[in-house]
């Protein structure tokens, strides 16, 4: 295992999609020993011609190791998973091929996470049951909780084609990692110093549950209104009624957050520089490609965490009914 202040040997990245493919290319044109496990039309493209990252003008190509079976690759020194919540429970099983002894392994998320209540043993209200994150316990078997690393992203990425991937937002890209209880491992602090290496914000935040209710209050009051009506966040800088909306469901977001002992570092109205982007949050670009939207995670997770300390949310409850009835002409995802 490499020193805390040097770059790992290997890391081991579980998904070529839009967040996974950013790491990989990133990591990897920054020296580190980077394999992907991948399949379908993402690891054909990967074994052929490479990843590639599109950053305004700039474009980074790279070849590394790449295979659907991850017994192929082997142990690493630290893995990131960075699939959609809605694939998780087909990866369990890929995780302890690449797990030594020490290795951490880092997931991604939108909305709430599937480790969330992991040595979580009190709080001002009783956690909601959260199983439907991670059914049977198979993530948490598969893992342990000790290897386990929140990771809560702030990046904008879109696959353009199998292998392709553009960052939408080249000057703000933040990775926070955080173990559930607290303190991170030395193994932790090497990802965390390869990552900052190959350019990327990646702070060690000492309460991640804290960063996730801070991003989430974004994304239940964005993610849902842009998938119904199928545009980009512009769309609610030019519908004064769209604002408003997001803006209520805001406001709900925070008052179930601080019902659970959170204070999210934002305001109750959505950031005027915000309102004019171009950027398809991740759930409507799951719609439009027929993926799975991350519903469960996002939204019902963050239902049930209402209902735990009875706050009502009307207007979020109206918009994961009608975000819910999208899911039957969807099919499951195989292309991570």
């Amino acid at each position: 295992m490499a020193h805390p202040g040097a770059l790992p040997i290997r890391i081991g990245i579980v998904g070529a999609g839009a967040v996974g493919g950013h790491l990989a290319v990133r990591l990897a044109h920054a020296g580190a020993d980077v394999s992907v496990v991948a399949r379908g039309a993402g690891f054909d493209a990967v074994a052929a011609r490479g990843l590639t990252l599109l950053r305004g003008d700039e474009r980074t190509t790279v070849r590394l190791r790449a295979s659907p079976r991850s017994a192929d690759l082997g142990p690493q020194d630290a893995v990131i998973v960075a699939v959609k919540a809605t694939a998780l429970h087909e990866i369990a099983d890929a995780l302890p091929p690449l797990l030594a002894r020490q290795t951490p392994v880092v997931f991604t998320c939108n909305g709430i996470p599937w480790w969330y209540p992991l040595g979580l043993a009190h709080g001002p209200r009783a956690l909601p049951d959260l199983g439907f994150l991670d059914p049977g316990g198979k993530l948490a078997s598969a893992v342990g909780a000790r290897r386990i690393v929140g990771c809560v992203v702030n990046s904008s990425n879109a696959v353009v084609e199998p292998g392709v991937v553009r960052n939408l937002t080249p000057q703000r890209n933040r990775f926070a990692l955080g173990a559930p209880g607290g303190k991170v491992s030395p193994q932790t602090e090497a990802l965390a110093g390869a990552l900052r290496r190959a350019g990327v914000d990646a702070p060690i935040v000492t309460d991640i549950r804290a960063a996730v209710w801070t991003k989430l209050v974004y994304s239940i009051s964005l993610s849902p209104i842009c998938a119904l009506v199928r545009r980009p966040l512009a769309a609610l800088g030019e519908s004064r009624e769209l604002l408003r909306l997001a803006n209520a469901v805001r406001r709900e977001g925070l008052a179930v957050a601080a019902a659970h002992g959170f204070a999210p570092n934002v305001g109750e109205l959505l950031p005027e520089a915000m309102l004019g982007l171009p950027h398809k949050p991740s759930m409507l670009q799951d719609l439009e490609r027929g993926r799975p939207m991350e519903i469960d995670a996002m939204l019902v997770a963050t239902q049930a965490f209402a209902r735990a300390a009875g706050v009502p949310t009307p207007l979020l409850d109206a918009l994961t009914a009608m975000v819910g009835s999208c899911r039957g002409n969807i099919e499951q995802d195989r292309s991570w």
